[in-house]
């Protein structure tokens, strides 16, 4: 009997392309949060770049648990891991609320360690309790994810330093609008591999033509070493502060959110239906995952949605090949040079890009609120005050100003309080208490239920 398709062994050759270019279409996204957080600490440019080959080599290493699995651990897919997206806003609020930044690594480890174990031994529940979160919380959180994100892009559009001269300068806005544009080209006038890789492609020409104009530094890469070893508590011990653990959890919640979903649309598209059993193997690599990374100074891990897509699109399904892809991204954790290209970017390019990284992560979000069946009351009440409470911190900063430090590092995260909010309101609205509602149609927000007519009213369920 053949080997179905997702356990295939391509020859060398073609494992090793493919490989590569599911890297090339997830290291962008790998790299982006050590560099957001290590910019918000003020990490020199070899710690992020330390920081950065980090999270390639422990996106490496889950990509391992999660493909080849060992044990009941590893959903035995096509299914590439990285660092989380839901984490960053969250570690952010941790750095600012640190007052010695030194300390600010060694906390958010601390607080991922912690997460990670909970979440492993929670795995086998959450696969079972996945009936509370809906296309409607889902979607309403990832479109959080990429809404929160997409002022960091912003930023970095306007330059490295708010204190620099040229912070906001035309030239600068005008490299992110280049890179931006020449993105867009890409994925508008190339296919296949080109297109998947449109966004490396774009830094890259971004880069070059940022040098004439002073902006490009290649300090780091001179300075990197090839071979090198992510050298575990480099930044220092974990440490421990309920605060900080509180809104990492909230974040693994939101992460084993996102990868069941992934894993439900990934066995779809590989004919291998993701059980439940399927699901718990696959968040307990997730969980471990993530416990695992901040011992060599990772973050927190979870699925990348965008590998999903080339799976798709090539149709190559074999997990051996992603497989490959986690061994490409442990060989670059173990060579500082490579992982110091990235540093080399200038900011402005990298806003360039982000916009459409960040901006894609939303669409992805939206993408999901479309099969949340809006037309019912029920569904549009939750995603309007879920989206409206998790946009607060981007809106308007200062608006928990008044609450305790430890209350605001959860607060001042969008993501986390926009999933909170919208798993309670789907509880309340359609899982507690009596007839659900959610079979009315809506003509608008506000109405209520009993308002809505019967020429308006959806036909009952037989």
């Amino acid at each position: 009997m053949a080997d179905h398709p997702v356990d295939e062994k391509l020859p060398p050759l073609k494992m090793a392309t493919t490989g590569l270019q599911h890297v090339a279409a997830m290291y962008a996204g790998v790299v982006a949060p050590p560099l957001i957080v290590g910019a918000a600490i003020g990490l020199t440019a070899t710690e992020l770049t330390f920081l950065t080959g980090a999270c390639l080599f422990t996106a490496g290493l889950a990509t391992f648990l999660q493909t080849l699995g060992i044990w009941k651990i590893g959903a035995r897919l096509p299914f590439v891991n990285g660092v989380t997206f839901a984490g960053v806003a969250p570690m952010t609020a941790i750095v600012a609320s640190t007052e010695d930044k030194s300390d600010a690594l060694p906390i958010i480890f601390g607080a991922v360690i912690v997460a990670g174990l909970l979440g492993f031994f929670a795995a086998p529940f959450f696969s079972k309790a996945i009936r509370f979160f809906p296309p409607v919380v889902t979607g309403t959180v990832i479109t959080l994810i990429g809404v929160s994100l997409l002022p960091v892009a912003f930023g970095w559009a306007q330059g490295p330093s708010p204190e620099a001269d040229d912070f906001g300068s035309s030239t600068n806005l005008g490299l992110a609008a280049i890179t931006l544009v020449i993105v867009l080209v890409l994925r508008r006038f190339t296919r296949g591999f080109v297109k998947q890789i449109a966004v490396l492609l774009g830094l890259v020409a971004g880069t070059l033509i940022a040098i004439p104009f002073g902006v490009t530094d290649f300090g780091p890469v001179a300075d990197a070493s090839v071979v090198g070893f992510p050298t575990p508590f480099h930044f220092g011990a974990p440490q421990f502060q309920l605060a900080a653990i509180l809104s990492m959890c909230v974040v693994m919640v939101v992460s084993m959110t996102e990868s069941t979903a992934d894993m439900l649309a990934l066995g779809e598209i590989v004919d291998r239906k993701a059980d439940e059993k399927t699901i718990a193997a696959g968040l307990r690599a997730d969980t471990l995952g993530s416990a695992i990374s901040p011992l060599f100074n990772g973050f927190m891990c979870s699925a990348f949605a965008q590998n999903i897509g080339l799976v798709a699109m090539t149709k190559i399904r074999s997990r051996y090949v992603v497989a490959a892809g986690g061994g490409f991204l442990v060989l670059m954790g173990l060579c500082p040079m490579a992982a110091s290209l990235i540093a080399v970017v200038p900011r402005p390019v990298l806003g360039g890009a982000g916009i459409v990284l960040f901006g894609s992560v939303a669409a992805s979000g939206i993408q999901t609120l479309v099969r949340a069946s809006l037309d019912k009351d029920n569904n549009v009440l939750i995603v309007a005050v879920s989206l409206a409470v998790g946009i607060i911190p981007i809106a308007e900063p200062e608006f928990y100003h008044a609450f305790p430090e430890n209350a605001k590092i959860i607060l001042d995260s969008g993501i986390s309080t926009g999933c909170v909010v919208a798993v309670l309101l789907n509880l309340v609205f359609n899982h507690i208490g009596g007839r659900k509602r959610e079979a009315e149609d809506v003509t608008h927000p506000m109405e209520a239920g009993e308002e809505i007519t019967e020429a308006t009213r959806a036909p009952a369920t037989p």
